[in-house]
């Protein structure tokens, strides 16, 4: 495939798509911003001329992402899948852009897991693709790719209402892809993981929480798990999502803040409207609630259970495992007892199967939707042991496996398998809470080790730090991105700027001095230890003291949404 170029005058952009031969070009005019197809000997020679991997999109205050490097991940049913690793913001005008939102559409593009592809749609699950008119087909991939996960959605705008500039833009997926070749009893076949995370109710970890009154779900995430085989195709995809009503849990500098659940809102309605839609795209829902049944989590296990009970949908069934209490003291046997509980569901929900000539053999009638708190960690380690089963019963009747034979004692395989679903829970928190996941020793080796749980700790206090101190930034970022706040260009006074009061910085100070002077009486004890002991409870209690107030007012000190505060914060 030819590579995309971009060409650039003082007056216009030009790119070309790329395809092999291609005579139109993508102009795009810098004074009146209009868009339009020219040829390609239109171009001036004297325009200067860069390779480029693609287009994602202009923003509506007058700039082009495009891609300027691209890693391939692998080939999806004999299609590219690439990775986007750098980017450039191309300013239509000589006028000096707010720096501070271009560095925050700058943080978005860095979030690692920009997934692309040219020429089939990413953004399906193979199952929806088979159930699709022909008229579907022969759509544009921006037209007919499902809009929640499209992360450059907002990007495309302009290109929708002009059909003949589909070709120059792609859908754009955050998530995770892993392509694998694999072969078992000399068999070789694709294992492909794919999660898609939506772009509705996009955020950050404390920052977005439950549904909104669209009944959208926090960090929803599709994952899909493609194996092909001898023109053959299997597929079984999970969702993962925040607990479906209203709930939030704003950081205050506490390690675990207390979830509080909205009050004088009906959560019945915006449950019923996500789990409506949720039925419309996969069928029967097995919601598995993977949270602690005690302590600051238990209000939120009581509400759920309440609101599926309230909802008489017999399309949902509610199980509650408190993974936490179940798997302690490294008892990881003991998830056994969820996937026993769970077996004789996911064998009647099936798979999708489709063999070499594209006859649908069997369908997928449900999906089971796993939560914990922040849907990443114990959330991922269910998942993969879900996806195992189903892998089993794909692989035997594909002919891959034996009768008797076990993928756990498919040594390469199972290494492949593990390493996969552990990335994918690293890529899926870095993308929510910042850090890579906690529990990944038990998902690449099948078993709990001290040097995991040291790895979790450490993983915890940087979550803990950006959590505070760095996701306000990063939430204000994926909402100017996703276009949930639009900037005109007449705003460009940002409204970033928060004043802060005297406690911001006369607490910490006193704080800081109070604590130097009580570690300094004591290095430097006075003439007699009832002098010395003086000082020090005078100065540690000033320190504590002050301390305590920083915590109590915590809200006051933490990096909070500037831009969602202005728009729509609750």
């Amino acid at each position: 495939m030819a590579k995309a170029a971009l060409r650039t005058t003082p007056e216009k952009f030009f790119i070309q798509a790329s395809e092999d031969g291609a005579e139109d070009v993508l102009a795009i005019d810098r004074v009146s911003t209009e868009m339009s197809l020219t040829g390609w000997r239109d171009v001036p020679s004297s325009a200067d001329s860069r390779p480029i991997c693609g287009l994602m999109g202009t923003i509506v205050w007058h700039v082009s992402v495009i891609i300027t490097k691209k890693k391939k991940v692998g080939d999806l049913l004999g299609h590219a899948v690439w990775k986007a690793v750098a980017f450039d913001i191309l300013s239509y005008k000589k006028t000096s852009y707010n720096k501070v939102f271009l560095s925050m559409v700058h943080s978005v593009l860095h979030t690692d897991g920009l997934f692309f592809t040219t020429d089939y749609d990413l953004t399906h699950s193979l199952q929806r693709l088979a159930n699709t008119s022909p008229d579907f087909q022969d759509m544009s991939l921006i037209e007919r790719a499902d809009q929640r996960f499209v992360w450059n959605g907002h990007l495309l705008r302009e290109f929708l209402a002009q059909p003949e500039l589909h070709r120059f833009v792609f859908p754009v997926v955050h998530g995770f892809v892993s392509v694998n070749s694999s072969c078992i009893n000399g068999k070789v076949f694709e294992w492909i993981l794919i999660s898609r995370r939506s772009c509705f109710r996009g955020g950050v970890r404390y920052y977005v929480r439950g549904i909104d009154s669209e009944g959208h779900a926090a960090n929803f995430v599709e994952t899909e798990q493609i194996v092909a085989f001898s023109g053959a195709k299997a597929s079984f995809v999970q969702t993962r999502g925040s607990i479906p009503f209203y709930w939030s849990q704003r950081p205050n500098l506490k390690y675990k803040p207390k979830p509080q659940i909205h009050k004088a809102v009906s959560h019945l309605d915006g449950f019923q409207r996500h789990f409506d839609s949720q039925i419309i795209l996969y069928g029967r829902q097995v919601l598995l609630n993977l949270i602690n049944q005690k302590g600051s989590e238990k209000p939120l296990e009581l509400a759920f259970d309440k609101m599926v009970a309230g909802s008489g949908n017999g399309m949902i069934k509610y199980i509650a495992f408190d993974f936490h209490k179940e798997c302690s003291r490294m008892r990881w046997h003991r998830l056994h007892l969820l996937l026993d509980t769970v077996a004789e569901v996911q064998e009647d929900f099936g798979y999708f199967l489709v063999d070499a000539d594209g006859k649908v053999l069997s369908s997928q009638d449900g999906v089971f939707r796993s939560n914990c708190m922040d849907c990443l960690d114990r959330t991922n380690v269910v998942q993969s042991l879900l996806a195992r089963r189903s892998l089993q019963a794909q692989l035997q009747r594909m002919g891959v496996l034996l009768m008797g034979q076990r993928i756990e004692d498919q040594t390469d395989f199972e290494k492949t398998y593990r390493n996969a679903w552990a990335d994918n829970a690293d890529a899926c928190a870095k993308q929510y809470a910042g850090t890579g996941a906690l529990k990944t020793d038990f998902t690449r080796t099948g078993k709990r080790t001290q040097w995991g749980l040291l790895m979790d700790g450490w993983n915890s206090m940087i979550r803990y730090y950006k959590n505070n101190f760095s996701d306000g930034f990063r939430q204000d970022s994926i909402d100017l991105f996703l276009g949930n706040y639009v900037v005109e260009e007449a705003d460009w006074a940002t409204p970033l700027q928060d004043p802060k009061d005297w406690k911001f910085l006369t607490l910490p100070i006193i704080m800081v001095v109070a604590f130097s002077m009580c570690i300094i009486c004591l290095l430097m004890a006075g003439d007699t230890w009832t002098e010395t002991l003086a000082y020090v409870l005078f100065w540690g209690t000033a320190s504590a003291a002050t301390a305590g107030l920083i915590l109590f007012n915590g809200r006051d000190f933490v990096d909070a949404p500037k831009l969602v505060q202005k728009e729509k914060m609750d």
